[in-house]
């Protein structure tokens, strides 16, 4: 969602600067400043960046330098007067004629005009508008291209750990039968080897991890076939990566093996990346 865009209108009587800038959010948020003469087409200009952006925080700024020639300059008389007459209470002495250069340099001493805003005119920046909003769009496509390419590396990296907790599982079993049996041993305890068995039968089917590691598979290959579709799909993938945390979850609660914990903190971290990012895509 974060980009850029710019387009600049040239006309004779002005200068019309249109800019964009948007960053993460979950819905559009719109902010506009436009200048005062422009001030009636503000719910168009709504509309026209609304129709074009679907979700972020934008800023929309048009920013408008006139011409000297396209200025209508009348004299403010009341108000120079008044300029006038403050000074002279302050320098009574002081001529009308030496007071003028000063006055002149004071606020709002000269009153600017403009024509009527025409439909010409405004089809032009209209354009402009458009430009510049495509401009910001092209420029996000671009980030998401590079975007795409680190989540997908985010995501072959946790297939990638995943592979790597195999060689542990039956090591992890053995383990823990071998303690429970010196366990027993050193309490000296008599016990029905039939039930004993039983227990540990249950008690390893608790710890298996194969549906985890089915479900993490098939949720990972299910994020990137969603980052390739086409559209709007950053809430979906935000869905996907909760699931995918899930199953993280699940593996190292029931790992109970000190190479396994690390091997899931490793994927914690990639997933972490990944959901941070996430919230960057439309």
């Amino acid at each position: 969602m974060t980009g850029y865009g710019k387009a600049v209108l040239e006309l004779p009587e002005k200068k019309v600067t249109i800019e964009v800038r948007s960053l993460n959010s979950k819905t559009l948020d719109l902010n506009t400043r436009i200048p005062s003469f422009y001030r009636e087409k503000e719910l168009e200009v709504r509309n026209i960046i609304s129709e074009k952006i679907q979700r972020g925080k934008v800023d929309f700024m048009m920013m408008v330098e006139l011409n000297p020639a396209a200025r209508t300059q009348k004299l403010n008389a009341e108000l120079i007067k008044s300029y006038i007459a403050d000074f002279k209470k302050i320098t009574p002495d002081v001529t009308e004629a030496d007071l003028l250069p000063v006055v002149m340099r004071m606020p709002d001493v000269m009153n600017y005009s403009q024509d009527d805003l025409s439909t010409e005119e405004w089809n032009a920046i209209r354009e402009t508008i458009l430009e510049a909003v495509n401009a910001l769009n092209t420029y996000r496509q671009d980030e998401g291209k590079v975007l795409e390419k680190e989540l997908i590396s985010y995501v072959e990296k946790i297939l990638h750990n995943l592979t790597l907790v195999e060689p542990f599982e039956g090591e992890r079993i053995e383990t823990i039968k071998d303690r429970f049996n010196k366990k027993l041993e050193d309490a000296k305890a008599d016990i029905d080897q039939n039930r004993y068995e039983q227990e540990l039968i249950y008690f390893f089917e608790k710890l298996d991890i194969t549906e985890e590691k089915v479900r993490l598979k098939n949720n990972c290959e299910y994020f990137i076939k969603e980052i390739h579709e086409a559209g709007s799909n950053g809430k979906k993938l935000g869905f996907i990566s909760q699931e995918i945390g899930r199953e993280i979850n699940t593996l190292g609660s029931k790992s109970n093996h000190s190479e396994m914990q690390k091997i899931v903190v490793q994927m914690k971290d990639e997933l972490e990346k990944i959901k941070e990012q996430s919230l960057n895509i439309l």
